[in-house]
């Protein structure tokens, strides 16, 4: 009998040696909607989330995040989200990128003969296959360096020859590479926008008794265009028009992300 007393005595006073239990906050699941990260921003910002230790379930397709936390976490994050949800935010801003941009002239005169470089021969067989333009020349190559999330803008002189000095075509690029993504083909850079502007330089004239005199002009025409665009392919933005019937500017560009 006296050893039964002596392990409920035990027994109570282990009872009393343990803490009372934390009292858990009540859960709840919440959609976050993301705006406008995708790619590799999406999966930053979900990863800077990781530091709430909470339950959550994310899918950049549907661009949602699936939360279940206490209420008063739910809101913390969701606070984190709304801060870095934006271009340039910290989560946006992300791996660099190379841009080679090559400017083609074509017209629909007999191809003159001039080899391009080997890299570039595949792209005007298939302008000469698919368009009116025969003669084919490369304009510029442009190389540009670029970081997902963040805007680049670039204004450079290009190649005019046969105008007076101090005169040349120009050209203005302005691009937004929003993301990095990746795909079962590759990775992608997905541009929320791109836009190239040109001002070509014409020659014309007037006559003053007799004489001519060259005067020049500026023609203002563009290309704009959004879109994923794969790595290591060389792809055709478009076709600049404007100029006129018989000329125009096809602008080809390839991609690389480094790691």
């Amino acid at each position: 009998m006296r050893s039964i007393v002596i392990l409920l005595i035990a027994g109570l006073l282990q009872a009393q040696d343990k803490p009372a239990e934390a009292k858990q906050e009540p859960r709840e699941a919440v959609i976050i909607p993301v705006k406008t990260l995708t790619g590799d921003s999406f999966d930053r910002l979900v990863n800077l989330l990781g530091v709430f230790q909470a339950q959550l379930r994310a899918d950049k397709n549907l661009r949602t995040i699936i939360v279940y936390a206490p209420k008063d976490v739910v809101e913390q994050m969701r606070k984190v989200v709304n801060e870095l949800d934006r271009p340039g935010s910290e989560a946006a801003i992300g791996r660099n990128i190379e841009m080679t941009m090559s400017f083609l002239r074509c017209s629909t005169k007999a191809a003159t003969g001039a080899a391009l470089s080997p890299d570039l021969e595949p792209v005007a067989k298939q302008l000469r296959a698919a368009t009116q333009y025969k003669n084919i020349d490369l304009w510029d190559v442009v190389p540009l360096r670029l970081q997902e999330g963040k805007d680049t803008e670039q204004t450079l002189r290009l190649p005019s020859p046969g105008l007076p000095a101090n005169t040349s075509a120009r050209a203005t690029i302005k691009i937004h590479p929003e993301a990095v993504t990746r795909k079962d083909q590759g990775r992608f850079v997905r541009f929320g926008s791109m836009r190239i502007n040109f001002s070509i330089p014409v020659v014309t004239g007037t006559f003053v008794s007799g004489t001519a005199i060259p005067q020049i002009q500026y023609l203002d025409v563009g290309l704009n265009t959004a879109g994923d665009f794969m790595e290591g392919q060389k792809t055709v933005l478009g076709k600049v028009s404007g100029l006129d019937d018989d000329t125009a500017i096809f602008v080809v560009i390839a991609l690389k992300v480094l790691d």
